[in-house]
């Protein structure tokens, strides 16, 4: 009962957030949706967040309420939610957070609510709190806390509720320590802890209300005498205890002791506690009625709650002796009937009378009492849930005639006397859903003609017999919905002049007229979902809904097994005063004018309609100037165009989620004004220049939210997001790129005459040290190669004499060894390009001899022979060259020759002798540096002279 109380802490700080709470337009934000009816207020659940920041970053300063719960949170890092200082609401539940640092929430002096169950905090410190003086509700149940240091709540000093059920804490005195300086805390909870003792080194803060200890381990109330004399609600259910004493207990206001193993007879007898303060459920007292009345005193108790005490009908004789109780409860007990509740003394102070989840099959025949007086004149509520009644004989009720509530809901109730309720002039709420009726007639309502909430919500019922509510003028509310009523009639619902909500939804109607409804013409709420409503062509009668002016909700969606296809024209018509719309999983086709009379239409819901991919007619919404929300999630659309929803002019929020969109058109949000919610989740959006200008509209637009936009994928690339489209490519210069284009082949036409005069053998040079650079195979090992020639002879052909006359007949003819020379006019390839002849000698030479002289250092042709000769010697390690100088050439004139010099310095050289004597010797020089190895050598260069 004590927690079915208010808890006004709670509720004041809820309505305070929702009071303060500013409305400022909305954007696109990366891990929470804003509400569409609350734009200070964030969800951003399930997101798989590992850090808050992945949450909070991006939300405005003016955010009120977030929620960041069932996430992966770990820690709470310092200034987490600085970026957030108006916040007054923050849940932070089913998370895995083990530790918050100091001044995690600071900046957060306005936050009222903070919750942080289900997490795996282990201890509370000072710095947890730091910055939230105003804090008024604090949960941390469902953790791992087993130590509270005593300044733990030195910040929060305006804390109300705090919550720290489902944890380990063992130390009941370091828990008292933390709260003495909360002088307005009112709601206490430490159940299911580990507490063994209840002594303390503080007292309790005097504002306290409720105080929650159940589900400890608590075997004695060991604190001193007057600790627990607060007049607060004490629950001390599941605990250990087995006495009282020495403990003063006489100003709690409401006492919870079940399932303790107390003596009871002891406790019966114990002084220190007002008798009618306690709940004396779960005390095993089947046995000890006559004591407890006796305990009970004279006077009037407003409750007596007996719960789960194994009562059955013979322990109640005992009854007799109680004083006058205003509510009973005898629910989970052992009653297998209630004998017209004749075992409750002094009836006539009786209001309420509670037996639920016991063991009752049927409900007698009641009388009056004598003289034809009521016997429970005051009786007002009654229930009977959770039995095991089959059957409610005639005039069940006739000694509670005055009861307003009855609760026959849960049972097994198949047979109902037609008389059953008879009398019952004063009841406004009948339950009789989850049962087994079959039949219900007129005559089962005649007399409840107060009857304002009649639930026949899943039972068996197929048929509504004509007139059966005639009687019930003042009814508002009827629930018919889960049975399995297959048509109704012109008569079902006559006499429902008042009925304002009707629920039919899964049933088996096949068709509705405007005769079935032609009575209730005060009806603002009618659920038809789930049915078997179906239209195969536009042609029908007139609407069904013609009478129903006031209608506020029509409820359509889900009609079995396909749907309702097709909506005839006119079938909405009358419901002028239509607010909401629900027609979602139908497999059906729109035309133009379904909708044209509903002008006062706010909310249309028509998700999972898809009957294939498709368009919606132009001018379909046309008529719906005051629609607020639209949601076609899943409709099979492929575009939104001006013609659809263009005249929305006061939509708010449209949902468009799965459906085949791949491009949006700037001018249909350009026609929404209003807009400020916008979902196209899961929709086929490639990553092209055409979606350009959305994307850069749904991350920085101050007026529209675009839901998980940093979510939404590219589809022609799957592993490419659309907010990171890199939009510059659909901005180039066309001018500017043709230009940088052009540039080069203009400097190409316009240079490449002066280079090729100026500087074509160069880079003929370049170009042919670069081939003979590629031809690897040309660059094995002499020992790996075999060659064509053993020389070959560079010269000026102003040396050709010279040549002819000595070097060829002193190599080729004469001395023990001759050589195999190759010469320009003799062994180059007829045909060939001279460059190829040359490059192709040089490498199927052993040697190279460069005949030098001034001549040949003027020549073009004998200038590319060295260069091509030399790059073997340097780049490939060849020793492949030999210079023979025919005349003195001074070291200054060979110093602008860079090539010759870088040659001469690496390389021995041979100098042609005017003494005949010495020419001999020269020759032996030259045949044996052609016959040398063909590795280089790193030595500094030989002159011979």
């Amino acid at each position: 009962m004590a927690r079915l109380s208010v808890d006004w802490p709670q509720l004041f700080c809820a309505l305070s957030c929702i009071a303060l709470a500013p409305l400022v337009p909305g954007y696109s934000f990366r891990n929470c949706i804003q509400n569409a009816n609350h734009n200070g207020s964030f969800q951003c659940v399930h997101r798989f967040l590992t850090q808050v920041s992945s949450a909070v970053f991006d939300l405005p300063p003016h955010t009120i309420h977030v929620n960041i719960s069932h996430n992966l949170l770990t820690q709470l890092p310092v200034g987490s939610f600085s970026g957030i200082p108006s916040l007054l609401s923050l849940r932070l539940d089913y998370n895995q957070i083990k530790h918050v640092e100091g001044s995690a929430f600071n900046n957060l002096s306005e936050l009222l609510v903070l919750n942080l169950s289900y997490n795996k905090i282990s201890q509370l410190t000072p710095s947890d709190f730091l910055g939230l003086e105003n804090l008024c509700q604090l949960l941390v149940d469902h953790n791992c806390l087993a130590t509270i240091q005593p300044d733990a709540f030195t910040t929060p000093r305006s804390l109300q509720t705090l919550d720290m059920s489902f944890n380990q804490l063992r130390n009941f005195s370091e828990v008292v320590s933390s709260i003495t300086a909360l002088r307005k805390l009112t709601f206490l909870d430490l159940s299911t802890n580990h507490l063994e003792s209840l002594q303390h080194s503080a007292p309790l803060p005097p504002s306290l209300k409720f105080f929650y200890l159940c589900n400890n381990l608590l075997k004695a109330l060991d604190c001193q005498r007057d600790f627990l004399n607060r007049n607060f609600t004490l629950d001390l259910s599941d605990n250990k205890i087995s006495q009282f004493s020495k403990v003063d207990l006489r100003k709690v206001a409401w006492l919870i002791l079940k399932n303790n193993p107390l003596d009871i007879s002891e406790f019966l007898r114990f002084r220190d506690v007002d008798p009618q303060r306690v709940e004396y459920s779960g005390l095993r007292l089947h046995s000890q009625f006559a004591n407890l009345c006796q305990h009970l005193g004279n006077g009037t108790m407003e409750h007596l709650f007996l719960q789960h005490n194994q009562i059955s009908l013979r322990n109640l004789k005992s009854m007799s002796k109680c004083p006058a109780i205003k509510a009973w409860d005898l629910s989970h007990n052992y009653l297998i009937r209630d004998d017209c509740l004749d075992f409750v003394p002094q009836k006539e102070q009786v209001r309420s009378f509670i037996l639920e989840h016991n063991r009752i099959q049927m409900l007698p025949s009641c009388s009056t009492g004598g003289n034809g007086v009521i016997k429970f004149p005051k009786l007002t509520y009654l229930s009977y849930r959770y039995n095991r009644i089959l059957a409610i004989a005639s005039h069940a009720f006739s000694h509670t005639a005055h009861v307003q509530t009855l609760l026959l809901n849960i049972n097994n109730i198949a047979v109902i006397n037609k008389t059953a309720f008879a009398n019952l002039s004063d009841l406004l709420t009948l339950r009789l859903d989850n049962n087994l009726i079959t039949d219900i007639y007129q005559e089962t309502f005649h007399e409840l003609t107060s009857l304002r909430i009649l639930n026949l919500r899943n039972n068996r019922i197929s048929i509504i017999f004509r007139n059966v509510f005639v009687n019930l003028s003042s009814l508002n509310i009827l629930d018919l919905g889960g049975n399995k009523i297959r048509s109704l009639t012109n008569l079902s619902f006559s006499g429902l002049h008042n009925l304002t909500k009707l629920y039919l939804d899964r049933n088996y109607i096949t068709h509705i007229s405007r005769e079935i409804f032609g009575d209730l013409v005060s009806l603002k709420v009618l659920d038809l979902d789930k049915n078997r409503i179906r239209y195969n062509s536009g042609l029908t009668e007139k609407s069904p809904f013609i009478n129903l002016t006031k209608l506020n909700i029509l409820k359509l969606q889900a009609q079995q097994p396909y749907g309702i296809n097709i909506i005839p024209p006119k079938f909405f018509k009358g419901l002028f005063s239509l607010q909401a719309l629900y027609l979602g999983e139908n497999k059906m086709s729109l035309s133009r004018y379904e909708f044209e009379d509903l002008i006062n239409l706010k909310t249309l819901s028509m998700p999972d309609t898809c009957n294939g991919i498709h368009s919606l007619n132009p001018g379909v919404f046309q008529n719906l100037q005051h629609l607020e929300r639209l949601d076609l999630e899943n409709v099979g659309l492929q575009f939104m165009s001006v013609d659809i929803v263009g005249s929305l002019c006061n939509l708010r929020t449209l949902v468009l989620g799965k459906n085949a969109i791949q491009t949006v058109n700037s001018t249909v949000l350009e026609h929404l004004p209003s807009l400020s919610y916008l979902d196209l989740r899961k929709n086929p959006f490639p990553c092209i220049c055409s979606n350009s200008w959305f994307q850069n509209w749904s991350l920085y637009n101050p007026r529209v939210q675009v839901v998980y936009f940093y979510n939404q994928t590219c589809a022609n690339q799957q592993t490419e997001y659309l907010y990171s489209f890199d939009a510059r490519v659909c901005y180039l210069d066309i001018g500017h790129l043709m230009f940088e284009i052009i540039l080069p082949f203009l400097f190409l036409f316009t240079f490449a005459p002066i280079i090729y005069g100026k500087g074509y053998w160069h880079l003929k040079y370049g170009l042919y040290i670069f081939r003979s650079w590629l031809n690897d195979y040309r660059g094995r090992e002499e020992s790996q190669q075999c060659y064509r020639y053993d020389a070959f002879i560079s010269y000026n052909s102003k040396d050709e004499g010279w040549v002819l006359q000595e070097l060829v007949p002193n190599l080729e003819t004469e001395g023990s060894q001759c050589f195999k020379l190759c010469l320009h006019h003799r062994d180059f390839e007829l045909g060939k390009y001279i460059i190829d002849n040359i490059v192709d000698s040089i490498y199927q030479s052993r040697k190279t001899v460069c005949v030098m002289s001034r001549s040949y250092l003027e020549s073009e042709w004998c200038s590319m022979e060295l260069e091509l000769a030399s790059y073997r010697l340097f780049h490939e390690l060849k020793d492949v060259v030999i210079l023979i100088f025919l005349e003195k050439i001074p070291e200054a004139e060979l110093s602008t020759y860079h090539k010759m010099r870088k040659v001469m310095k690496k390389k021995t050289y041979i100098q042609w002798p005017t003494d005949v004597e010495a020419q001999k010797l020269f020759w032996i020089k030259v045949r044996e540096a052609i016959k040398g190895s063909s590795r280089a050598k790193d030595s500094g260069p030989e002159v011979d002279s």
